[in-house]
C-alpha cells in the first residue's frame, strides 16, 4: 500500500541534496499553504528537456567489470524513472538532485550524431563496439522527440561500424529496419533488460518503461528478424523479484534470447537514500527485510564499489542467486553462443563509402 505523500509515475519519491551543492532543497510548509490559497501547484512533476552541448559524445569505459570499453549517451537523465538505476548519481555532476531531477530534468545532447560522425571519421580510430548506453537508455521517452538514437544508428550502418544497444524501450522496433541493415553485417547487438514478469512489480521499480507483455514482444521480433538479442535480468533484489529467476529465464528464451545476463542489486551513493525512501513508501510491510538482505549481499552495506563484488555480490543470498542462474542457463540456454561484433568493415568506410583502394 502506498503512503499517501507517494508521487505515482515516478520513481525517486523526493529530490536529495546534490553532494557538490553548498545548498539543500527544502519545500516548506508555509510555501504549501501559499499554493493552497492562491489555488497553484506546488509541483507540477513535469517532464523538462534541456539542450546540453559537450565537446564529445564517445566515452572511454575505464571500470574493469562493467563488460564495455566504450559507450555513448544521447542523453543525461532517464525519464523511466527506475528507482535503483546507478546512473542516477551522475546526474549530481551536472548540478541536478539523484532523486527527482534525474527523472524529470532530461539533458539532450543534440549535437550527439554530429560528434559521433566525427569520431567515426577520425583517422586514429580502430573500430571497437560503441555501447549505446552504459549510462541512460537511449529510447527511453525524448527519443520520440529527438531522435538522436535513431540519427546514430543511421551513421553506424553508414560508417560499417559495430554497436551494442542496452534498452528496456520498445521503442526501439521503430528502428527495425536499421537494426536489420546492421545484422546483416553482424554489426548490432542489443540487450533487452527485464528485471519481473509481474506489471504490479514493474510498475514500482520502473514507473515509466515499456510494459513486460511489449518487452518480451520486442525480444521476439528483434530476435524473428535476426537480431541477436541478450536479456539482462537485471538487477536480482533479494524479496522483490528474486523468486523469478528461473521463470524470468525461462519466459526471456521462448521468446527468443539467444543468451541471458544479470547483475545483484546495489545501492551506491544517493541510491541508497533514494531507495529506502522508496521501498518504505511503497513497500512499507517488507522494507527492513529487504533492504537487510541486499546488505547481506555486500559485505553488511548498501554502498559496494569492489570492482569484480560489487554486481556479482558475495554471501549465502547472492550464492543463491548464481546457483538459480547457472541452472537456468544449463535448462533454458544450453546452445547459447554469442558472436563478437565484426571490427573489419569500418576501415574500408570512414568516408562513408567502400574504398576500392
Amino acid at each position: 500500500m502506498h503512503s499517501k505523500n507517494y508521487i505515482k509515475g515516478r520513481g525517486a519519491q523526493h529530490n536529495n541534496t546534490n553532494k557538490f551543492s553548498e545548498f539543500k532543497y527544502k519545500t516548506r510548509d508555509d510555501f504549501l499553504e501559499f499554493c493552497r490559497i492562491e489555488g497553484e501547484e506546488a509541483d507540477t512533476n513535469k517532464t523538462q528537456y534541456l539542450p546540453i552541448f559537450p565537446k564529445t559524445i564517445v566515452n572511454k569505459v575505464t571500470s574493469p567489470d562493467i563488460g564495455m570499453e566504450y559507450s555513448m549517451n544521447p542523453y543525461q537523465g532517464c525519464e523511466h524513472g527506475c528507482i535503483y538505476c546507478y546512473a542516477r548519481n551522475t546526474h549530481e555532476f551536472w548540478g541536478y538532485s539523484p532523486g527527482l531531477d534525474f527523472e524529470r530534468t532530461i539533458l539532450v545532447k543534440k549535437d550527439a550524431p554530429k560528434l559521433l560522425e566525427a569520431k567515426l571519421k577520425n583517422k586514429h580510430w580502430k573500430a571497437q563496439t560503441i555501447v549505446l548506453s552504459g549510462n541512460t537508455d537511449c529510447y527511453q521517452p525524448a527519443e520520440k522527440q529527438f531522435e538522436l538514437t535513431k540519427s546514430s544508428l543511421e551513421l553506424f550502418l553508414k560508417y560499417k561500424h559495430p554497436v551494442s544497444i542496452i534498452t528496456k524501450n520498445a521503442l526501439i522496433l521503430r528502428d527495425l529496419e536499421l537494426l536489420k541493415a546492421l545484422a546483416k553485417d553482424n554489426l548490432i547487438y542489443v540487450n533487452v533488460s527485464v528485471t519481473s514478469l509481474s506489471e504490479e512489480t514493474r510498475r514500482l521499480l520502473e514507473p515509466r518503461t515499456t510494459t513486460i507483455k511489449k518487452r518480451l514482444e520486442t525480444i521476439k521480433v528483434l530476435s524473428k528478424n535476426g537480431i541477436p538479442v541478450n536479456a539482462m535480468l537485471a538487477p536480482i533484489i533479494p524479496g522483490i523479484n528474486s523468486h523469478e529467476i528461473l521463470n524470468l529465464a525461462k519466459t526471456v528464451a521462448e521468446n527468443g534470447a539467444s543468451s541471458f545476463g544479470f547483475t545483484v542489486v546495489r545501492l551506491n551513493g544517493a541510491i541508497g537514500q533514494i531507495f529506502t525512501d522508496w521501498i518504505q513508501k511503497t513497500m512499507p510491510d517488507r522494507a527492513s527485510k529487504v533492504l537487510h538482505q541486499i546488505e547481506e549481499c555486500h559485505g553488511g552495506t548498501l554502498n559496494d564499489s569492489r570492482f569484480g563484488l560489487r554486481s556479482r555480490g558475495e554471501g549465502i543470498i547472492a550464492t543463491q542467486f548464481h546457483d538459480l542462474m547457472r541452472l537456468a542457463k544449463r535448462t533454458y540456454f544450453k546452445n547459447s553462443n554469442t558472436l563478437p561484433l565484426n571490427t573489419n568493415l569500418h576501415e574500408l568506410h570512414k568516408d562513408g563509402q567502400l574504398k576500392l583502394f
